[in-house]
């Protein structure tokens, strides 16, 4: 005897869904739609940025600095994800994030090409705002797109 047990939709998503929302729609407010103030409503006063993009400042401020540059850099600049996936409080991102580069960025003027920043971050959320951000991108690749370090 198979013994089905339904389980009711109750058309509510569950946490570890709540938080995946949480940290594609920050990514996606800050970076995709250059919304400055994304930071106020998705990071959590507390909020702990391990890993500085690219020598910004700490903290909420310094994901804000790190978006404006690139969408000054390219005001097209996109995220794609390769990977979102959560458990519990977790949530990683496997993204590459481009655009065409037609201002200034880290000194250098925009050639209109295309360039492209891969990198994977980690979040962990907590009461539906992002509490800690641990990243790593690949800069080296970014900094040889823009003519300041050979590729390796």
């Amino acid at each position: 005897m198979v013994l089905t047990v339904q389980v009711p939709d109750t058309g509510r998503m569950t946490t570890t869904n709540e938080n995946k929302a949480t940290v594609r729609d920050y990514i996606d407010a800050l970076f995709n739609q250059g919304d400055p103030d994304a930071g106020d409503r998705y990071l959590s006063p507390e909020f702990v940025n391990h890993d500085l993009p690219f020598g910004a400042p700490a903290g909420a401020e310094g994901m804000r600095a790190a978006a404006a540059m690139f969408r000054q850099a390219c005001p097209d600049w996109n995220t794609s994800y390769h990977l979102l996936v959560a458990e519990d409080d977790v949530v990683v991102e496997h993204f590459t994030a481009s655009g065409t580069f037609s201002g200034s960025l880290m000194g250098v003027t925009g050639t209109g090409q295309t360039i492209s920043l891969p990198g994977i971050n980690i979040f962990r959320v907590r009461d539906g705002r992002i509490v800690e951000r641990w990243g790593r991108l690949d800069e080296l690749g970014l900094l040889s797109q823009l003519g300041l370090s050979p590729r390796p």
